[in-house]
């Protein structure tokens, strides 16, 4: 039998449900109304889920913030949405508002007693209003943009990935991911839609998630590269958590570039591939890796078209690098302007701004962001360097800092838990690098400042390259 698991509470998916129609009755006796738009702002929790899931069937217009983001930024994105009821954690930072707000524990509280069943959820008109969903993109490479879907795109694009990557009924997912962002909101809903169990675990303390997860018997992970890493170094202080990781059936990885390494420590230490994946909040799930294909990204989703362009974009023969460009029906509304209006999105074919290549039977192999640098007379793109590092074992991000002098000065952040020293990372990087794609400088990390989504922080990264 299907069920969620938080930290200190299980229920069946018919009891999740039937919670979720009481809670969204508390929420209709606050004054929130269909196609109001609802801030949620709150830690991973089985009643974030539950909120989730009520505001669906109120068929509220769905606003998500991750619960990290400061109060001030909150304040703006309220202003911006236009929004009319906020809805949060006990832990999360809210600003002084001038809209009603309840939390998803007095909400929780108020539902007990009501009478409700499973079969009262109805998310119809939530998947017809235009603005169901509003997301906003990590920001990771500049200012986060509000993107809007319709409920009904967002979950037939889930229906896509359940069909390519083969969950079923008697799979327990595991993600170690915020709700608040594409990735997870994603196996949250895949677990419903799918009719399999979910595990709510605390994916910020990765040995009580690990323990948790073998204690609800889990068969797929999904997480980032980063996260992956830092449970293989935990795992291999404790075997006990190996065997959780090796007792599953699919471990998935995306959100961020995988580096061989990491593929191939996870092969050795748990026997399993990583299974990558490609897409984005403007386009939802677009490829995966599977069970029975598991090299680089996979291949596209059912209804899903993939090419590869040069720069006049005219397509490139297969194997060739260029910028991947995504057809797909499950692409944005559109993204959402300073006044809280709707600029629609184009259909057709999607630039995605990245680098890539389409194998002929079909895969995908993404290599980086399409971000040029022009340096010593060459033009470089640093996630291509990058790449090469990784393949040499060395897990590297590359800041570009202007410099009138060469055009770009490269500062290399190199993560290395085993403080191996410079000298051995310039080794490395001099024999897989060019001259003029070399970094000036390089600064070894234990570990890169990861944002909100679980990927390096660009940003930040930026500012410590500046400082330093």
């Amino acid at each position: 039998m299907a069920k969620m698991c938080g930290p200190d509470s299980v229920r069946t998916l018919a009891e999740w449900e039937a919670d979720a129609v009481r809670m969204a009755a508390g929420l209709s006796e606050r004054g929130v109304r269909r196609s109001d738009r609802v801030l949620l702002k709150a830690e991973n929790s089985a009643g974030y889920v539950t909120a989730l899931l009520a505001l669906m069937h109120l068929g509220a217009s769905i606003v998500l913030a991750d619960c990290r983001e400061s109060a001030a930024a909150t304040e703006r994105l309220i202003a911006q949405a236009r929004v009319t009821f906020c809805l949060s954690g006990e832990e999360t930072l809210l600003p002084d508002l001038s809209v009603p707000c309840s939390t998803i524990y007095e909400l929780q509280l108020g539902a007990a007693g009501r009478s409700a069943t499973a079969a009262d959820l109805d998310v119809g008109p939530w998947c017809e209003l235009p603005d169901g969903l509003v997301m906003f993109s990590s920001g990771s490479t500049g200012t986060a943009k509000a993107i809007v879907k319709t409920g009904g795109s967002f979950l037939a694009n889930l229906r896509r990935n359940i069909d390519q990557v083969g969950h079923v009924e008697t799979d327990v997912l595991v993600p170690l991911l915020p709700f608040s962002h594409q990735y997870g909101l994603s196996l949250v809903l895949i677990a419903w839609l799918a009719r399999c169990s979910l595990a709510v675990v605390p994916y910020r303390r990765l040995d009580h998630a690990l323990g948790m997860a073998g204690l609800c018997g889990a068969t797929v992970f999904d997480a980032t590269p980063a996260t992956y890493r830092s449970m293989l170094n935990i795992a291999r202080r404790r075997p006990a958590l190996t065997r959780v990781l090796a007792g599953a059936r699919m471990l998935c990885v995306g959100a961020a570039p995988l580096d061989p390494g990491l593929v191939d420590r996870c092969r050795a230490e748990t026997g399993h591939f990583l299974l990558d994946s490609y897409g984005s909040t403007e386009l939802g799930n677009v490829a995966f890796a599977t069970l029975d294909n598991p090299r680089t990204c996979g291949r596209a989703v059912e209804g899903v078209r993939l090419a590869v362009v040069d720069e006049r974009g005219d397509g490139v023969a297969p194997g060739e690098v260029g910028e991947v460009l995504v057809h797909t029906p499950d692409v944005m509304t559109g993204y959402l302007d300073a006044d809280g209006e709707i600029e629609p999105a184009d259909r057709g074919w999607f630039p995605t701004g990245d680098l890539g290549r389409l194998a002929e039977d079909g895969n995908l192999t993404v290599l980086g962001r399409k971000r040029a640098v022009h340096r010593l007379g060459y033009t470089l793109y640093p996630e291509m360097i990058e790449r090469r590092m990784a393949e040499a074992g060395c897990v590297a991000k590359i800041v570009a800092i202007p410099c009138e002098r060469k055009g770009a000065e490269l500062i290399s952040f190199v993560e290395d838990d085993e403080n191996r020293g410079l000298d051995h990372w310039r080794a490395v990087a001099g024999a897989v690098l060019a001259a003029y794609e070399l970094p000036d400088r390089m600064v070894v990390v234990e570990r890169f400042p990861l944002n909100g989504n679980g990927k390096p922080d660009s940003k930040r990264l930026t500012e410590l390259a500046v400082s330093a």
